[in-house]
């Protein structure tokens, strides 16, 4: 069973990703250490007792298509009533609309939870608090007033209408058609498929932020519109009006997120009778669309990176305990003529610490993100740089850690052997569950290119290079620390930096001189790159931070652990970056 790592979490927020020194420097309002702790600690409550023990029957039982309705999972309805009822879908939203207008980073706290309990569960309130944020962002004061109140309780949910059969990571072919009418309202027309959360019985409404595209639009992507479309319309008091034309043709079978209805939306069938069409109402401005949902997107990447730390951390915990139990074998220098639990063997060890090393340092990197996020809106003068920070940090953020969540996953069901592979021992539903992270809201392919074509040059590269010099300095604090541990981490965190530093510029490099299939050949090496650097570091800043104070044997542990295990990855994936694009452009023949 999953328990939140309260502590864990708060020490990271604190003391590794910046919190600490933003509530010192009243940057953060009014919030305290122990306001952090409590809200930390009853989202830990009510993840563990509340969400986790549904869990398993949501994956077993998965969302259910009857009569043209969705149902959700036994128990899922009652649960979500609970989720609103404690005020947890509002932590960052604007208090002119209900909300709380806490940190970005504690939400993402909250969401490592909700999602180490039930990732399917999650993704309902992940998808609304992006809604939420979208039409804060650009709708019209109108829609703000009618709308918002309700998305930030959490009695009305959102969704995000972005793909159609031929038309995914690429939205420039979508065909999801708008049409004008003389009281400002649209009518939308055509079908969406992939919508998490896009019908079910839990809220009393549902508000799809679609995208389409109006008669007159330009081609490709400069010509998609955003349109916010509820399920029942809402009358002028509130109150709900008439079923809206559109409806859940379809759920999606997939391999996880059983509980999560995905859902294939059609627009405009005319369904309930009355004229067809479904009524919408412009988000932004026409033909501006893709910006305004971008908004959504990049609040959903990050969102999409905590779904990978939280899978990993309770794919770690049931490993560890498992591991504790197991008896199998003698291990080397065991007392006693008798059986081992398996996690003194040394191979199943180096698993479970790999695990540990992995989810801690995604931990870090996301919290970091977060801080960035929150420092971007609260620092004043030096908001630029944070703005840069984030977007630096987000492709990394997604990335690395759904990957991590993932293979984190899969070595906990190596760590239960044959019982992993048995559905009964639930090892294998983190891995189904994690398996989408790296696919949705951007490929992490897309997020590798992002990252080396959009996000290196930021400030003419000055952004990365100050953060790769940031980097050095905890290198250096590693070095003059004198604490006992430590071993090889400073040496192993200093080439580990040199291989960035040197692949950044090359990548800079290729980039000035518009060689960019060289450069994107060895963007997603270059991305795993990143994020192991700064895993080797954050997790050098907690020892740091926890051996000040005359304690941190047990970070400073594991921080050597990556520095001198999994930080000797880094030279291949330089080599990989700088010197593999020509092999890559040359085996493309096997592939014709």
């Amino acid at each position: 069973m999953y328990k939140a790592p309260v502590e864990e979490i708060a020490f990271t927020l604190k003391h590794v990703a910046g919190m600490g020194e933003a509530i010192s420097k009243g940057l953060l309002g009014d919030l305290g250490e122990d306001l952090v702790d409590a809200i930390l600690a009853e989202a830990g409550r009510f993840a563990t007792e509340e969400v986790g023990p549904l869990a398993e029957i949501g994956d077993r039982q998965g969302a259910r298509l009857i009569d043209g309705e969705v149902r959700l999972p036994d128990g899922w309805r009652d649960l979500y009533r609970l989720w609103i009822a404690g005020g947890w879908n509002g932590l960052t939203a604007s208090e002119a609309f209900g909300g709380q207008a806490l940190p970005h980073m504690l939400n993402v706290a909250a969401l490592e939870m909700w999602n180490s309990a039930s990732m399917a569960f999650a993704l309902a309130p992940t998808l609304t608090m992006g809604a939420i944020e979208a039409v804060s962002a650009h709708g019209s004061a109108a829609l703000k007033d009618k709308y918002l109140e309700k998305m930030v309780s959490g009695e009305w949910t959102g969704t995000m209408n972005l793909t159609e059969p031929h038309a995914g990571s690429d939205l420039g072919g979508l065909k999801a058609r708008a049409e004008r009418r003389d009281d400002g309202s649209y009518r939308l027309f055509g079908q969406k498929i992939f919508i998490t959360w896009g019908e079910h019985d839990a809220a009393d409404n549902i508000i799809h932020l679609v995208l389409a595209r109006l008669p007159d639009a330009p081609a490709g992507t400069r010509g998609i519109s955003l349109f916010l479309v509820p399920k029942f319309l809402v009358n002028d008091d509130g109150s709900l009006g008439p079923r809206n034309d559109l409806f859940c043709h379809s759920l999606e079978h997939k391999l996880g997120i059983h509980g999560s209805p995905t859902c294939t939306m059609i627009y405009g069938d005319g369904k309930f009778g009355g004229e067809k069409g479904a009524v919408g109402w412009l988000v932004g401005e026409e033909n501006k669309g893709l910006a305004c949902m971008f908004t959504m997107m990049n609040n959903a990447r990050l969102a999409v990176g905590m779904q990978g730390v939280a899978i990993a951390e309770a794919a770690t915990q049931k490993a560890l305990a498992y591991a504790r139990e197991r008896i199998q074998g003698r291990a080397p220098g065991a007392s006693g003529a008798g059986m081992s639990p398996i996690v003194d063997h040394p191979d199943v060890a180096r698993m479970l610490l790999t695990m540990k090393a992995l989810t801690q340092g995604a931990r870090a990197i996301s919290y970091t993100c977060a801080h960035a996020i929150d420092m971007s809106h609260r620092a004043g003068d030096t908001s630029r740089h944070w703005q840069e920070r984030a977007a630096l940090l987000t492709p990394i953020a997604k990335s690395f850690s759904t990957d991590a969540g993932v293979d984190v996953a899969s070595l906990g069901i190596q760590v239960h052997g044959g019982m992993g592979f048995i559905e009964e021992t639930g090892a294998a539903r983190y891995l189904r569950d994690a398996r989408i992270a790296p696919i949705y809201e951007g490929t992490n392919g897309i997020q590798a290119i992002d990252l080396v074509t959009r996000k290196l040059p930021l400030s003419g590269g000055d952004q990365v290079k100050g953060f790769i010099a940031e980097l050095r300095e905890i290198a250096d604090d590693v070095r003059r620390s004198n604490l006992n541990g430590f071993g090889e981490t400073a040496v192993r965190l200093d080439a580990a930096i040199a291989d960035l530093e040197q692949a950044t510029a090359w990548l800079m490099k290729m980039l000035t001189e518009n060689r960019v299939t060289e450069a994107l050949s060895g963007a997603t090496p270059y991305q795993r790159l990143f994020g192991l650097v700064l895993t080797g570091c954050y997790l050098a800043k907690g020892g740091l931070a926890e051996g000040a104070d005359g304690a941190g044997e047990n970070r400073i542990a594991l921080c050597r652990f990556a520095a001198e295990n999994l930080l000797a990855e880094t030279a291949a994936l330089r080599d990989c970056v700088v010197n593999g694009a020509a092999s890559l452009a040359a085996a493309r023949i096997l592939l014709a």
